[in-house]
């Protein structure tokens, strides 16, 4: 039994909702998390990292996308798919279509519109709905494959979450709220961050990539002792 309180610690994940490995190492600093009960306590804050800034409105066939972008064949991609897949589900969460009937062709959009929603969240609801709109952008686009490109499709899900509708609607054509989120795009390139997830921990050290729970269990109680001593 840990005899000191439990060290509180800032984490600022900086991530897409197109990207699975975000997702997947969500679930593995869960994991790590848990692992750490009592011992560090964590803030979660999401921040904005565009994969595909030149993504049109209407988006694209993902597996298109990923030919074009990286030229692998299909069959690669197939097999890397699947591969993500028991990844994920060891990392306890699902990238797996989970609506009714065939799935429909996954697709990739730009996010820009994601990000300033979860701006909008953080800043008018907190760091604990903030994730629950993360998590609940993930869902609707990798079980449910929804248009995250519609700005209908996501204000029903800002408001799934408790967020105002209206309120959330006006966030979206702010163009102060925007320029935040370019702002904090740059900041991430300022900290050589160019893939995503990249996790910045009190404000200072960052883990780049989905990691394994031992490697954030490690890595956390590394800076909570380096706060001790500080």
């Amino acid at each position: 039994m840990n005899a000191q309180s439990p060290r509180s610690l800032t984490i600022d994940i900086y991530s897409d909702v197109m990207c699975p490995w975000c997702l997947i190492g969500y679930g593995q600093l869960q994991k790590a998390l848990a692992e750490l009960d009592g011992e560090i306590t964590a803030e979660i804050r999401w921040r904005p990292f565009e994969l595909n800034p030149q993504m049109p409105p209407e988006g694209e066939e993902q597996e298109a996308h990923l030919q074009r972008k990286y030229g692998r064949p299909a069959e690669e991609g197939a097999r890397l798919r699947g591969q993500m897949k028991t990844i994920a589900e060891g990392a306890g969460v699902s990238l797996s279509w989970e609506g009714e009937g065939e799935a429909p062709p996954a697709m990739m959009w730009n996010t820009r519109d994601c990000h300033k929603l979860l701006a909008f969240a953080l800043e008018q609801a907190g760091p604990e709905v903030q994730t629950r709109l993360k998590l609940a952008l993930f869902s609707a686009h990798f079980n449910r494959r929804e248009r995250l490109g519609e700005r209908a499709v996501l204000l029903d899900i800002a408001a799934s979450v408790g967020l105002h509708r209206e309120a959330a609607k006006a966030a979206l054509d702010d163009p102060a709220l925007e320029a935040r989120v370019i702002a904090e795009e740059q900041q991430a390139w300022d900290l050589n961050i160019t893939g995503v997830p990249a996790m910045i921990v009190s404000g200072k050290y960052l883990i780049p990539g989905a990691q394994s729970p031992e490697v954030y269990v490690n890595a956390l109680r590394r800076v909570a002792q380096k706060s001790r001593e500080a």
